[in-house]
């Protein structure tokens, strides 16, 4: 069966080392969709997320954070793709997913510890399932290298990035497209059922 995600209530959200303590942030999920057996268990996970979304509540740092000086380049680089290639366990509130992470025009495996949260029925009969995906990254390693000294000989930002991702999805033929493109509480084209907000 396959879960189209619903990028109304999924977000990628972040926190980084920041000078002596810690920026939050959270990155939308433009589409995606994960595919699942009866009993379950994930089959795979294909996620498109939205670089130029990022938010951490700071409006001239989210536009330096978008620009080429050693971040995102959304310009070039719109968004980025987690595409997985096995799942490792069958605990549904404990397993791995291994897939490629591209970020940043960089492509590297990364591996989430996923969760299923649970599945049932919204306040408009529609089924959803959702899971949880933690991990850690080292943002150097997608070239995303911008920093500057301080004065007591560390450094502006971390190298560490920890990652949450939030998904809920529900059944669906193909992925869901950005939501700006849905009108509200219309299904999108050749998916079914509808995507509530």
């Amino acid at each position: 069966m396959k879960w189209a995600i619903d990028p109304n209530h999924s977000a990628v959200t972040f926190t980084i080392r920041h000078m002596m303590s810690k920026v939050r942030g959270q990155l939308k999920l433009k589409e995606g969709w994960i595919e699942a057996e009866n009993d379950h268990s994930i089959a795979t996970v294909d996620v498109t997320i939205d670089t130029a979304s990022i938010d951490t509540g700071v409006e001239a740092r989210d536009a330096h954070l978008r620009s080429a000086d050693g971040h995102f380049d959304v310009e070039n680089y719109p968004v980025a793709t987690f595409k997985s290639k096995r799942i490792e366990g069958k605990d549904p509130k404990h397993f791995k997913i291994v897939g490629d992470l591209a970020l940043h025009g960089i492509t590297k495996e990364v591996t989430l510890d996923a969760e299923i949260g649970g599945e049932g029925k919204d306040p408009w009969g529609t089924r959803r399932v959702s899971f949880s995906a933690p991990t850690k990254l080292n943002r150097t390693h997608f070239n995303l290298t911008w920093n500057q000294a301080l004065e007591n000989g560390c450094f502006h930002l971390g190298a560490d990035v920890k990652l949450e991702t939030e998904m809920t999805a529900h059944p669906a033929q193909c992925p869901s497209p950005a939501m700006e493109n849905i009108p509200p509480h219309a299904p999108p084209a050749s998916c079914a059922p509808p995507i509530s907000l």
